[in-house]
C-alpha cells in the first residue's frame, strides 16, 4: 500500500509547515456557526480516515515482517490498545493490504475508516466486487453500506447465499459471566441474522407488554426494561411470550416461473430459498403478502394505533426507523400528519420511528420528509435558526411539546 501526502492546504500538510502528512489546525470551535462546525467535522473525518490508512499500512508491514502476533504485541505496547482492539486493528490492516481501491479511498479521506473495515471484513468471507463497494462507501451511511455488502455477498456467493448463511450460523456464540468488579452478570451473544431478528422481535414485544403494564409516573429505563423482558422470557416461560409478530419474512413472486424469489428478512438481509421454506412452516412467522384490495391498510379515523397488518407493511417498506436506522422491532408507527391535526391512520400517512426520533419530531420540531426520487422517508432537523446567510428569523411549522402519536 502506498500513501501520498495530501496537497490540501486546509489539512495542514507537510508543505504547509506542519511537518506531517496529516495535520489539522487548531481553531476556536466556540466561535464557529453550525455550518462552520459541520465543515470542521467533515475535515476532521477526512483526516481521521487518512490517519487510519497510515496506521493500517504500518501494522500490515509489521505483520508482514514478523507475524500477526508480533503486530498485535506492538499495537498493545505502543498504542496501549486492549487485546481485543489490537486484534481487530491488525486483522483489518492485513485484510486492507490486499484491497488497493479501498486503501486508496481511505488514504484520500473519501471513505470513512469503519466503511473500509466493513469492506475488508467482507473480502475475508467470500468474493466481492471491491470497486462497486468503494463507490457505494463514498456516499452511503454505514448502515446503508452494510446492506449493500450483504446483497452483493448474496449475489456473488454462487449458491443463493446458502454458504453465507451456514457460515454465520457456525459463528454463533453466547457467553454469560460475572463481572468481578461489580458482581453483575454479563450476557454476550451473537446470532445469525434470521435467528437474531427472530429473538429481537420476541424481545421487543415483551418489552412493549411490560411498558404497557408500568406506572406512567415510575417508568423503567429502556435498558432496565430490556433486561427485565429477557429475564422474564428465560425464567418464566409459563407466562408466554408477548403476542405480536415475531419475525417478518419477505419474498417476491415470480409469476412466470410460479415461485417465490428474492427472499429476505424485513430489514433487507437476503435469505436462502431453503431457509425461507423451512421458516415459513413455523407458526410465529408472518408471511408478508400484501394486496391493497384485500389488506385493511387504510383505517382512516376509525382507530389511532396501527394494526398488525399496517405494522408489517411498514416494516417491509421502511425496514427500520426512518430517522436513524434503529431496528424496526423497536420502532413505532408515527402519523406524518399528526393525529391531533386530523391525520389518518392510513398506510401512506405512517412511518416507523424509534423512541428517540419520535421525541425529536414532537419535542424538537424535526419533520418527516419523503424523497421525491426514491420515495423513502427520512427525519430531518429544523433549519438553523440564525444561518450565516439568508433568513434571519425562523419559526417552526408546528409546536407540539407533548408526545402524542
Amino acid at each position: 500500500m502506498e500513501f501520498s501526502p495530501s496537497s490540501n492546504s486546509e489539512t495542514g500538510t507537510a508543505g504547509g509547515g506542519c511537518g506531517a502528512t496529516v495535520c489539522v489546525d487548531r481553531v476556536d470551535v466556540a466561535g464557529l456557526s453550525d455550518a462552520g462546525l459541520r465543515k470542521r467535522l467533515g475535515l476532521l473525518g477526512e483526516a481521521e480516515s487518512q490517519l487510519e490508512a497510515l496506521k493500517a499500512q504500518t501494522m500490515a508491514e509489521m505483520a508482514r515482517r514478523h507475524d500477526t502476533s508480533g503486530a498485535k504485541k506492538m499495537a498493545r505496547e505502543v498504542l496501549r490498545s486492549s487485546p481485543s482492539k489490537a486484534h481487530h486493528d491488525v486483522k483489518a490492516a492485513e485484510r486492507l493490504a490486499g484491497l488497493a481501491a479501498t486503501c486508496e479511498a481511505l488514504a484520500s479521506g473519501e471513505v470513512p475508516a469503519d466503511h473500509a473495515r466493513l469492506i475488508a471484513r467482507a473480502s475475508s468471507e467470500g468474493p466481492i466486487d471491491e470497486r462497486e463497494l468503494v463507490e457505494a462507501a463514498k456516499t452511503q451511511t454505514y448502515d446503508e453500506l452494510a446492506k449493500t455488502v450483504k446483497r452483493q455477498q448474496h449475489e456473488l456467493s454462487g449458491d443463493g447465499g446458502q454458504s453465507i448463511h451456514d457460515r454465520r450460523k457456525q459463528k454463533r456464540s453466547a457467553r454469560l459471566f460475572q463481572n468481578g468488579d461489580t458482581g453483575m452478570y454479563v450476557l454476550n451473544a451473537e446470532f445469525d441474522p434470521v435467528t437474531g431478528s427472530h429473538i429481537a422481535g420476541v424481545l421487543a414485544h415483551k418489552e412493549k407488554e411490560l411498558w404497557r403494564a408500568e406506572d406512567p409516573k415510575a417508568r423503567r429505563t429502556h435498558a432496565q426494561r430490556s433486561a427485565d423482558a429477557l429475564a422474564e422470557l428465560v425464567l418464566h416461560p409459563e407466562r408466554g411470550k408477548a403476542a405480536g409478530v415475531a419475525l417478518v419474512l419477505v419474498a417476491d413472486y415470480d409469476a412466470a416461473h410460479k415461485e417465490l424469489v428474492n427472499a429476505r428478512v424485513c430489514d433487507g438481509t437476503p435469505l436462502p430459498a431453503k431457509e425461507l421454506v423451512k421458516l415459513a412452516r413455523e407458526a410465529d412467522i408472518f408471511p408478508a403478502v400484501f394486496n391493497a384490495r384485500t389488506q385493511d391498510l387504510w383505517l382512516g379515523r376509525r382507530r389511532r394505533c396501527a394494526s398488525d397488518a399496517q405494522r408489517v407493511a411498514l416494516m417491509v417498506r421502511d425496514k427500520a426507523c426512518v430517522g436513524c436506522g434503529a431496528d424496526a422491532n423497536r420502532s413505532f408507527a408515527h402519523h406524518i400528519q399528526h393525529w391531533k391535526n386530523n391525520g389518518k391512520t392510513d398506510y401512506p400517512n405512517l412511518v416507523l420511528v424509534c423512541n428517540d426520533c419520535h421525541h425529536d419530531i414532537h419535542e424538537r420540531q424535526h419533520e418527516v420528509e419523503q424523497d421525491s426520487q426514491t420515495g423513502r422517508h427520512r427525519v430531518v432537523p429544523p433549519p438553523e435558526a440564525f444561518p450565516d446567510t439568508g433568513t434571519t428569523r425562523w419559526q417552526p411549522k408546528q409546536l407540539n411539546p407533548v408526545l402524542r402519536n
